[in-house]
């Protein structure tokens, strides 16, 4: 994505490079992505917002350009939501295939296992709070503690439920390995010693990286005063499509 937008950036005469929120891994959707950019003396965000759009490839849209006063679209930020897309019974939506996690399919998680909402919930639950993550993040994020505010399911209708996972900051594939490991325990493949374990004390496990393209980076968290959206922006981002795995808000 970064690439993509600094050519097109580059097109319409902005040759600079971007300072991005956050990565997101390959195959990862993103709902609300910020970034910041230098703009030459003379233009204008108005301008950019007019031109930039039909350079921009095919899903990736721009829903917004502003000209804020001190502003670093990473180091301005004080949180993030993710939420990640699962289907735990009823009938596949080919619509939704490319981004939901089709958990009796998985052959990853033994096909046909069971997980039923009401032990998902207890275990995600079972994670919030600050605490030294490291069994559920690659080596090369720095080992600290890491606040996760909380650490929802939701139901969205006929078997699929989208997990709202919403912190400070995730360490890379936080959010993958703590949804997958925590299927995995559902599914009895996994003991909840193991992971009760890896919560409390940082002991490794042997957990499940769930899929890619069942999450969205859903928002990025700025403080009053700083932050460029509105509340109403921020609800209905302008020149989103309302279609997955967008909608469901």
């Amino acid at each position: 994505m970064q690439s993509a937008l600094e050519e097109a950036l580059r097109s319409v005469g902005v040759p600079a490079t971007l300072m991005p929120s956050g990565r997101t891994d390959r195959g990862v959707h993103a709902r609300m992505q910020v970034v910041s950019v230098r703009l030459e003396p003379g233009d204008s965000a108005e301008s950019l917002e007019q031109r930039l759009p039909a350079r921009l490839p095919p899903g990736l849209g721009l829903c917004g350009v502003r000209r804020p006063g001190s502003f670093h679209a990473q180091w301005s930020a004080i949180g993030k939501e993710y939420r990640y897309r699962l289907r735990l019974g009823g009938i596949a939506n080919p619509a939704w295939a490319p981004y939901v996690l089709d958990v009796p399919a998985e052959p990853l998680l033994q096909a046909g296992a069971t997980v039923t909402p009401e032990r998902l919930t207890e275990l995600l639950r079972s994670a919030e709070g600050t605490r030294d993550f490291i069994a559920f993040h690659e080596k090369s994020s720095p080992r600290k503690p890491r606040t996760l505010e909380s650490a929802t399911l939701h139901a969205l209708g006929g078997g699929l439920y989208e997990a709202r996972l919403c912190g400070e900051g995730f360490a890379r594939y936080q959010v993958r390995y703590l949804i997958g490991s925590a299927l995995k325990v559902a599914a009895g493949l996994l003991p909840e010693e193991a992971w009760r374990a890896a919560l409390e004390t940082g002991l490794a496990m042997e957990g499940f990286k769930a899929p890619a393209h069942g999450l969205v980076l859903w928002e990025v968290c700025y403080p009053p005063g700083v932050d460029p959206f509105t509340a109403g922006e921020r609800l209905h981002p302008p020149g989103l499509p309302l279609e997955p795995p967008f909608h469901f808000g």
